[in-house]
């Protein structure tokens, strides 16, 4: 799906005017995401190639298409928009003001390599990233979080190509009249492998699953939960708010994790998941509060 920054910003505005709390904080993230959006008619990556054969095996054995280390990005695109991130922050007057400003200077200064980032971060490489914050004094979480932003728009764009095996194979099993339990119905990302940073149910109630780390987009079960499978409806369960009703936290007791879930049949806005994630902090506070963990890493 085509998005534009207009319709970012858009939807930006209508969350704020719903709640003002949160205006300072998607007024700094809007920026990173029509920055990240206008990145991609820059972005040039050469398709991943998969094999009939190993495509069919790893749909077959439910393995997600590539790891996150295989993930192919723009370098250029990518190191371009970094820079415009740590702008954007340090015009922002955040708490990462400071940290974008030394950022920039140790890439200018050659003590940060920009695509030794992206591919420390892709491959998991937490000592890296470490090391360097150690070496130039800033903070782990705030460095991670420009280098993902940066690949992002790659990453995403690297994402929608391969889900065409997914379609295809799809078709293939439709024209074969494959058991229809042949489709994914795993609670884990069928590109990347990487654990659902939310949920949204659509039109009929049919219910999808967003990835933390691609932001692929895929159904499953309405009544499970996408980090243990259960799906016991005794032991699975929601809340919300009655000023919310868009919004939902859906709770599993077996595990004890939750993810939030936008129903997108109760908000007359352009549903942009990203921009939702953000708006939802308050639910995450909450869920924390009762003991709850996040499917997802922090």
């Amino acid at each position: 799906m085509i998005v534009t920054s207009d319709q970012i910003r858009k939807t930006a505005k209508d969350i704020k005017e719903l709640r003002p709390a949160y205006k300072t904080l998607l007024d700094f993230y809007e920026q990173i995401f029509v920055a990240q959006e206008d990145s991609r008619s820059r972005i040039h990556i050469a398709p991943i190639q998969i094999p009939q054969d190993v495509l069919s095996v790893k749909l077959q054995e439910k393995f997600p298409l590539i790891g996150t280390s295989e993930f192919v990005i723009d370098k250029e695109a990518s190191e371009g928009l970094l820079r415009e991130i740590c702008a954007v922050t340090e015009a922002a007057e955040n708490n990462m003001t400071n940290v974008a400003k030394v950022i920039l200077n140790a890439i200018d200064t050659k003590k940060i390599d920009p695509g030794s980032l992206f591919s420390n971060l892709l491959e998991g490489n937490d000592s890296f990233f470490e090391d360097i914050c150690t070496d130039i004094e800033i903070e782990k979480p705030v460095l991670s979080f420009i280098t993902y932003s940066s690949i992002s728009p790659s990453v995403s764009l690297c994402a929608e190509q391969l889900s065409t095996y997914l379609e295809s194979e799809k078709r293939n099993r439709v024209s074969s009249e494959a058991p229809v339990s042949s489709d994914w119905g795993k609670g884990y990302c069928p590109i990347c492998g990487s654990p659902p940073v939310m949920s949204a149910l659509e039109g009929d109630g049919e219910r999808f699953l967003f990835c933390s780390f691609c932001w692929h987009k895929w159904p499953v079960r309405r009544l499970v939960c996408p980090f243990c499978e259960n799906d016991d409806s005794k032991t699975l369960h929601y809340f919300y708010t009655k000023e919310e009703k868009e919004y939902r936290v859906n709770v599993c007791d077996k595990c004890n994790k939750y993810v939030k879930t936008v129903d997108t049949r109760k908000i007359d806005r352009f549903f942009y998941p990203p921009l939702e994630q953000i708006a939802t902090l308050h639910l995450d506070m909450k869920a924390n509060e009762t003991g709850l963990e996040r499917g997802v890493g922090k």
